[in-house]
């Protein structure tokens, strides 16, 4: 089946089965807004709550914060996203459509990849077990002209965003022959910038005073309580603050469902070093946030951890990794990781006049601490989780008998077991199992329709264990444990319940 396809039933099962929502449905929806229902919603809290765990609970020199939205506009003006916070945009004059000139040449970096990669897999069913692909990537004429024409690409568009200089960036897209998807001219407007903070004012009165904005991102929230956490936790560097919340930002080309939104939500870490100790630090949170999607069932075809090379850097960064996830439509970032020196804390004691520095006492000497910043997107991992647990599997092919699935990690799983009495008339005793099981788990009642229905229905929202209450329960005082994955079952006693489910989400 085609990536395009899977990722339309992916977009569909989420409608049906209350993951996500169009926004404003009944209006015909707001584009690039959409609302978690009531199976997204569990979802996307487990992930949060697992998060904030690994890094709060289990990190002693690590706490939280919850920053307020609204922040005094000279923030924004310090942290350079009044001045710097911009996309490259460009116009067609034919479809009127709005386009990032970055996307467009980054999408065509991309297509020599793609051409590499059927190169290499042509050769490979060529040759079968004899194919030597490093030596095939080194040495093959075609292989090497794409790598010669995508690295200068990439060379003269990492120069043209440094600037950024905009002509250069739309001498690269007629240069490379880069057409409008709808109306497949080369018609092009200039480059102009754009900047992607929604504002707003604050007050009764709607001039320029009043205005701020809703912020693009949630660390500044901890930059500038950077003094007021350490002087109440009295915490020695190093130390990490933690803040999951949302953020805004006024996309001109959001898509691919969830992936880019105009509204969605971070969970970041600043954590505070001594400089000179910063990469050792950005290597060990690098290894963490690798390991952390790997105990959630994320494997190792999935994702990749891409680091910047020196020119893609910002210019006050000493290190970033994006860990991407092969999404249906491509490979995308989850988490960046980046070590941000002590840039932002320099800044916001430069305009704000305050004293940003910590006073180290073993060493008997103030400095700005660096920090190392893991920033993942809540919706975007959402979506991940939700690509990589989905399966359509064949039970029966003469049939057409398919079972849609979603392999969860019982962590995850927006509910987590499922109780099913086989008859209405066994309600009474099922009710009972249901109401001492959901005082520790979230649980599901369902008495409609034949079981195997009920089965698939559950199988369908991820949940990995379902009960049956049968006849011989209300006798042999057992139930049915039926999982997920296996589709395997077992008779257990119902006064051992609580210690079964208790091994099985034990993480």
């Amino acid at each position: 089946m085609a990536q395009d396809d899977v990722f339309k039933k992916i977009v569909s099962h989420c409608k049906e089965y209350g993951f996500v929502f169009p926004s404003s449905d009944i209006y015909d929806g707001l584009a690039a807004v959409y609302d978690y229902g009531q199976n997204g919603v569990e979802l996307k809290n487990n992930i949060k709550q697992y998060w904030w765990q690994s890094m709060v609970l289990l990190h002693s020199n690590i706490v939280g914060i919850d920053a307020a939205i609204f922040m005094h506009p000279t923030v924004w003006k310090a942290s350079g996203h009044v001045d710097a916070f911009n996309d490259p945009l460009i116009d067609n004059k034919d479809s009127k459509k709005r386009y990032r000139a970055d996307n467009l040449i980054e999408d065509q970096i991309a297509k020599y990849d793609e051409k590499i990669d059927k190169e290499v897999a042509k050769a490979k069913k060529r040759f079968g077990d004899a194919f030597d692909e490093e030596k095939f990537r080194q040495t093959n004429p075609r292989v090497l002209e794409h790598v010669a024409k995508r690295d200068a690409l990439h060379e003269r568009y990492t120069k043209a965003m440094q600037g950024p200089d905009l002509a250069e960036l739309k001498q690269i897209i007629l240069d490379e022959g880069i057409v409008d998807p709808i109306s497949g001219t080369k018609n092009w407007t200039d480059v102009r910038q754009f900047n992607l903070m929604f504002s707003t004012e604050m007050g009764s009165l709607s001039d320029a005073t009043s205005k701020i904005y809703l912020r693009p991102e949630t660390a500044q929230g901890i930059f500038v309580n950077f003094a007021n956490i350490q002087r109440t936790t009295r915490r020695k560097l190093p130390f990490g603050v933690c803040q999951v919340g949302k953020a805004f930002r006024n996309e001109i080309t959001p898509g691919n469902f969830t992936f880019r939104t105009r509204e969605f939500e971070q969970m970041e870490l600043e954590f505070f070093c001594e400089p000179g100790t910063d990469l050792d630090w950005f290597q060990y949170w690098r290894g963490f946030c690798i390991n952390w999607l790997k105990s959630l069932g994320m494997k190792d075809e999935e994702m990749r951890a891409r680091d910047h090379s020196p020119e893609e850097l910002c210019f006050y960064s000493k290190g970033t990794t994006d860990i991407e996830f092969l999404f249906p439509f491509g490979w995308g970032e989850l988490w960046g990781i980046a070590d941000r020196t002590d840039y932002d804390l320099t800044q916001h004691q430069n305009v704000s006049g305050q004293d940003m520095t910590y006073f180290d006492p073993e060493k008997n000497e103030k400095y700005i601490p660096y920090v190392i910043e893991p920033s993942l997107g809540a919706d975007r991992v959402v979506l991940a989780f939700l690509c990589s647990a989905y399966d359509e599997e064949v039970l029966d092919a003469e049939k057409n008998d398919v079972r849609t699935v979603m392999h969860f990690h019982p962590a995850l799983a927006p509910v987590k077991i499922g109780v099913l009495p086989l008859s209405k008339k066994l309600n009474e005793g099922a009710e009972k199992v249901f109401a001492e099981l959901s005082k520790k788990y979230n649980c599901e009642f369902d008495d409609r329709g034949n079981i195997g229905k009920r089965y698939r229905r559950q199988d369908e929202i991820g949940t990995p264990y379902c009960i049956t209450y049968d006849f011989d329960s209300e006798t042999d005082g057992a139930v049915t444990v039926r999982d997920r994955d296996t589709m395997e079952q077992e008779r257990i006693k119902i006064e051992d319940l609580d210690a079964y489910f208790a091994d099985k989400f034990t993480f």
